[in-house]
């Protein structure tokens, strides 16, 4: 289902599948770039092409940057009055992009009930210190796949120390209130996961670990895929207080906390939450993530599914008249739910 050049009427739309998914803590992701400083292996770019795979095959470029500053400034403001809360900024590496500036300091609704959260790599948070720290933000949640400076290139082919990552991290803490990590397992990084988990402990940081998403472009580098249950049992040995969470919508989550800081565990075995277009989906059998997400990329797409492009809906003839890009948002995810789209 593509936008049509004539806005569709409000009156009359279902919003009922987007209110749901708004209820269960669905998530608004906001690509402001494809483009990153690092070239992680397992990247999917919500959805584009990601840079590791650029880098291997030049043909093979991402979309083009279609949005200006305002259009999603524009299109968050209306979809956040719309019921969607929780604003993930992501990328590439948002903090690369010539908008980052702009549209971080230009967030459209400040609200208690509304979340904004940039996830970054942590390598350019202390160039831009100076201007986030005028944002809106609520929280910096920064990837820390790596501990060295060999697994750092091992995992995202870069020069880059791992000293600009973890200075990244000490700028965003003296920044914002709420920092959290985030962490890939893989076979790259297996031996270094309980150093993260002390150096997160150590800093009072919430930590998040998380099994690999299979895509496409990631397929080749299978081998590196391990499972959670390595760091499942050794926090096990630092804390009986877990719990498992699988309301809402996405993945469940094992849950852990020691001394009030909360660790939780993206696993597959736990679910994930699967609608109507899910069921004829060809490429289930190896989803692991399900309908958490709405994302809205750089080229004017919004697609519930970064494993299906096809999926994806084109409103750029409608950021003239933003205020019909929640109608006809909340018509695509209804047909998504409802397996007809």
């Amino acid at each position: 289902m593509a936008a049509s050049s004539a806005p569709l009427a409000v009156f009359g739309v279902d919003w009922t599948a987007l209110r749901n998914f708004a209820m269960l803590r669905g998530q608004l992701r906001v690509s402001l770039t494809p483009r990153c400083n690092v070239k992680c292996w397992f990247c999917h770019n919500e959805g584009d092409v990601p840079p590791p795979f650029t880098y291997l095959h030049r043909e093979a470029q991402p979309r083009a940057r279609e949005l200006a500053a305002d259009d999603y400034v524009n299109a968050m403001g209306e979809l956040i009055v719309a019921g969607l809360k929780r604003v993930y900024f992501t990328g590439g590496e948002p903090l690369a992009s010539p908008l980052a500036q702009p549209v971080l300091t230009q967030l459209p609704v400040r609200s208690p009930d509304v979340a904004y959260t940039l996830i970054t790599n942590g390598t350019l948070v202390r160039t831009h210190q100076e201007w986030l720290a005028t944002t809106g933000l609520d929280k910096v949640k920064v990837s820390l796949h790596y501990f060295s400076d060999d697994s750092l290139r091992a995992i995202a082919k870069t020069r880059i120390g791992i000293a600009t990552v973890l200075d990244g991290i000490e700028a965003a803490r003296e920044t914002f209130e709420r920092v959290e990590l985030n962490t890939l397992i893989q076979r790259e990084n297996q031996h270094e996961l309980h150093d993260i988990l002390s150096f997160a402990l150590d800093r009072r940081l919430p930590v998040q670990f998380i099994e690999l998403v299979d895509t496409d472009f990631n397929a080749e580098r299978q081998s590196s895929a391990i499972g959670a249950q390595g760091i499942i049992d050794h926090l096990r040995t630092l804390t009986t207080n877990e719990e498992i969470e699988v309301s809402g919508v996405g993945q469940g989550r094992r849950v852990f906390r020691i001394d009030g800081i909360e660790i939780d565990v993206i696993h597959r075995e736990l679910g994930r939450h699967h609608v109507g277009q899910c069921g004829t989906c060809p490429v289930r059998s190896r989803c692991v993530e399900g309908f958490w997400a709405l994302r809205l990329d750089h080229a004017g797409g919004v697609q519930p599914c970064l494993l299906r492009n096809d999926l994806r809906m084109d409103i750029r003839p409608l950021l003239a008249d933003p205020e019909y890009i929640p109608a006809a948002v909340a018509a695509h995810v209804a047909a998504f739910t409802e397996g007809t789209l």
